[in-house]
């Protein structure tokens, strides 16, 4: 595997969550890099452009929660960074956001492999969202975004880019710790202490407990009486979804089971970690989407075979023919762009089949819409099973 991921196995279920081996144990300082290297020569790498008819605005948070300590560094109290992809005004005004901080660009090069000397093709990339915009009118579904184990949260802009341009707020979520490298204030950046824990033998389960009061937490701070983000007016309450990668979408079901304000939710790829009380999910639908090589009926992973009679809701058991783990993050945009090998599914295909599904079912079930789509196997998308065993 490549970005994201530079890995060795830490768990029996090695094809969905992996560990990387050079993510240190502590906060650490990384350099900037210089004006010139960002600039000369530099290469932007073009991400998807969203298809959606809505402009799109972008902010970033930093929270803490000091009621709670943190699961991997217990002197410290937990902390977040999140960043708010949202549907924004036409006349969006502002500069286009940034895709990586100038810290977190060179360990995403480390993590591929990729000479350091190309560090300004990440410093220059620039998302499709423009800081500080005006959000459009009205209130819009929320929608939570929690990346696979040891991937920062731009792992999954495109998927939030696109969901923000049909309409949906979107929150995507860096959990303090877990990552190979997440600026935080102070110019501090934190790395993969949680990295080191499962590498010991640690059980998924503490990752996707941490995750689903993450994510407790963060729901309180955007829709609660005095909200953290100051177009939290732009969110519907009564309509919030979660999506995750990898282990992210396994804490995608167990911030369900424990947080009945998420209404909807899918696992793309991920183990499962955690099993369901008896209610299930008191029949809120859940989405599994993952590669067919691995997640189909009696594959690898047998935690989708266990999860799946515990659905008690709308749901699908979708598997993506020519996908690997990595194919629904933004790994396969960022491994073309610096020319590594391809995986069967190409990068532009990819992108639009992970944008395709995921946004048809919140757009189902978060907003009442019909999508054909997910009815069964479609002639446009001859990739995607259809499993019900």
């Amino acid at each position: 595997m490549r970005p994201f991921s530079r890995a060795a196995t830490a768990v029996a279920l090695s094809l969905t969550l992996t560990v990387p081996l050079a993510a240190a144990t502590a906060a650490q300082a990384a350099p900037a890099p210089s004006a010139a290297s960002a600039s000369i020569g530099a290469e932007p790498i073009q991400l998807p452009r969203p298809t959606g008819p809505y402009a799109l605005g972008s902010d970033t948070l930093h929270l803490v929660d000091h009621a709670r300590r943190d699961p991997w560094v217990p002197s410290q109290d937990r902390e977040l960074m999140v960043t708010l992809t949202y549907p924004a005004a036409r006349a969006a005004s502002g500069r286009p956001a940034a895709y990586t901080t100038p810290a977190e660009a060179p360990v995403l090069l480390k993590e591929l492999g990729v000479d350091p000397a190309r560090v300004g093709d990440v410093d220059a990339t620039r998302t499709h969202a423009r800081s500080g915009a005006r959000p459009a009118p009205g209130s819009h579904p929320l929608v939570v975004l929690s990346p696979g184990f040891g991937a920062p949260r731009y792992s999954l802009t495109t998927l939030a880019e696109e969901l923000a341009s049909r309409g949906y707020v979107v929150a995507s979520l860096d959990h303090a710790y877990e990552s190979v490298g997440t600026s935080f204030p102070g110019g501090r950046l934190l790395t993969c202490v949680a990295c080191t824990a499962m590498e010991n033998g640690a059980p998924g389960s503490r990752v996707t407990g941490a995750r689903t009061a993450d994510v407790s937490y963060l729901l309180d701070r955007l829709t609660g009486p005095h909200p953290a983000w100051r177009h939290a007016g732009a969110i519907d309450k009564g309509r919030i979804g979660m999506a995750g990668h990898s282990i992210g979408g396994a804490a995608a079901v167990a911030a369900m089971a424990r947080d009945g304000r998420i209404g909807a939710g899918v696992n793309m790829d991920g183990a499962f970690w955690d099993v369901l009380p008896l209610t299930g999910l008191d029949g809120r639908p859940f989405m599994m989407l993952g590669a067919d090589d691995g997640h189909r009926p009696g594959g690898k992973d047998r935690t989708w075979d266990a999860m799946w009679p515990a659905l008690d809701g709308w749901k699908r058991w979708l598997t993506v023919a020519g996908a690997e783990h990595l194919t629904f993050s933004d790994e396969p945009v960022i491994a073309a762009h610096f020319g590594l090998q391809q995986p069967p599914l190409p990068a532009p295909r990819a992108v639009e089949l992970v944008r395709t599904y995921v946004g048809a079912f919140f757009d189902q079930e978060l907003r009442g819409f019909t999508r054909p789509v997910l009815a069964g196997p479609s002639a446009d998308h001859p990739e995607v099973r259809f499993n019900n065993p």
